[in-house]
């Protein structure tokens, strides 16, 4: 069994690294379509279509142009998502995702961020470096 440490993964926009990777989300999930019949004891399901989104957490850069600038609300973008790294063996997901939101925050005590979420258009694959 392998643990990791989260600085070892990074995100991509198609082939290009995202500068300044805080952290990042993949939430995947199934609709469950309920099948239960009159005289059944108990409810009883079968799983539905599956859909995954994404959140991407950045110190902001606006000279990362093929990265940061390229997750614009209304994009359609190739999302990998590295948990362990970008090394042979490694795994990661990617798929076609559409960037719905980025919001970039700052303070004077602190530095400026940005946040991406996107949802995947269609499943995501799980595949090795």
């Amino acid at each position: 069994m392998a643990n990791h440490a989260g600085k070892e993964g990074l995100v991509k926009v198609g082939s290009a690294t995202v500068a300044e990777v805080r952290s990042w989300t993949l939430n995947t999930s199934a609709e469950t379509i309920e099948d239960t019949a009159m005289g059944d004891t108990a409810r009883t399901y079968l799983a539905g279509l599956t859909s995954a989104d994404a959140s991407v957490d950045v110190f902001w850069d606006e000279a990362d142009s093929a990265g940061q600038t390229a997750l614009a609300p209304g994009s359609s973008v190739t999302l990998v998502l590295y948990p362990e790294g970008g090394d042979t063996g490694d795994t990661y997901y990617t798929g076609t995702a559409l960037v719905t939101s980025k919001s970039i925050t700052g303070s004077f005590d602190g530095m400026v961020e940005a946040s991406i979420s996107a949802q995947y258009t269609g499943a995501i694959s799980t595949s090795t470096v």
